[in-house]
């Protein structure tokens, strides 16, 4: 498959703190229990009303996994690549596939239902994550309008700032929420459902976005300068939201998007084993609703690593993984 061209915009990168402090290393995520699945890329995981997970392949089956891990049952099979994956209150799945839109998927028929594909005419690239509001509505993240999943590392370089934050209700109406994001990726609520986070992997920062109250249309950035790429989002019963960190900052893509696009441009066509690349690392972060750190997870990622997903249920963390064939768990820590 031939490379798409590159159009980069020129962006001076904050520097990226240190890991030291509320960011500081530790090894809380270093043997976290391995749940085996029969495939790759768990992405996302969600958990169930009767406390199994369901998690999508990167061979677009969408599987549910018993708490142990012991069991493991094919739902349904979307055609597409399923990331972000949330519960409705009737036990149906919405489903991010980044090749097919936002979808309804149904656990026990396995029927799939494209719900949005095109928004404002032009098809959706790249359907990431979402989060249901109390309303039934849903927000979702379109990540790039120039690439698709198979490509995402060009919106790194590219640095154009193409994504957006979408809203579909059950008429099947779709709105444009927020345009111009870096890479909108993650999306969480929270509890009162008057505003709405999303995770800006290019920028580095976590966004909130107002929809309820007097400050509906209000945005502002809520976690600046965060030490990894921000991927996907969800939000405990303690409103605590948790944050999955596939890799830490990369000081050779830093360093790149300052400088004249032409050596970007370069760095694309060279050979992807010496383009910048995500560090073996595993790293989670939970932060209270005004984006205080209460949760610093890390590990060296030797035993399980590149985590895009999570979610706490019961005192339990489960972590999925893009590239991993196992989702994980692990108690929470008490602080």
């Amino acid at each position: 498959m031939a490379k798409p061209r590159l159009n980069p915009l020129v962006w001076q990168p904050p520097k990226a703190p240190a890991l030291t402090g509320s960011y500081a290393r530790n090894d809380a995520l270093a043997a976290p229990e391995l749940l085996p699945i029969p495939g790759t890329g768990p992405e996302d995981v969600a958990v169930l009303d009767d406390g199994e997970l369901v998690t999508g392949l990167d061979d677009g089956r969408v599987c549910r996994v018993s708490r142990d891990g012991r069991r493991t049952e094919v739902i349904a099979d979307t055609g597409g690549r399923p990331l972000g994956i949330e519960v409705r209150d009737d036990g149906r799945l919405i489903v991010c596939d980044a090749e097919r839109g936002l979808l309804l998927v149904d656990p026990g028929s396995g029927a799939v239902q494209v719900l949005v594909d095109t928004v404002e005419g032009q098809r959706l690239r790249f359907t990431n994550n979402a989060a249901i509001h109390p309303d039934g509505s849903v927000l979702f993240t379109d990540s790039s309008r120039r690439f698709g999943i198979e490509h995402f590392k060009a919106d790194l370089l590219e640095h154009s700032a193409t994504g957006r934050l979408l809203r579909w209700t059950d008429g099947g109406d779709v709105e444009v929420v927020r345009d111009g994001l870096a890479f909108a990726n993650g999306v969480a609520l929270t509890h009162g459902g008057d505003a709405v986070l999303v995770a800006e992997t290019a920028a580095y920062r976590i966004s909130r976005v107002w929809i309820g109250s007097a400050r509906a249309g209000e945005h502002e950035v809520l976690i600046d300068n965060l030490p990894g790429f921000p991927d996907n989002l969800s939000t405990a019963a303690d409103g605590t939201v948790w944050l999955a960190l596939p890799s830490t900052r990369d000081r050779s893509l830093d360093a790149l998007l300052p400088r004249p696009p032409a050596l970007r441009k370069l760095v694309w066509r060279l050979p992807e084993a010496v383009q910048p690349d995500a560090a073996r690392v595993a790293f989670v972060l939970g932060f209270d609703a005004d984006g205080q750190v209460v949760h610093n997870l890390q590990g060296p990622g030797d035993v399980y690593h590149y985590i895009t997903g999570l979610r706490e249920h019961d005192g339990t963390l489960f972590l999925g993984s893009l590239v991993e064939g196992a989702l994980a768990r692990l108690d929470v820590p008490t602080n």
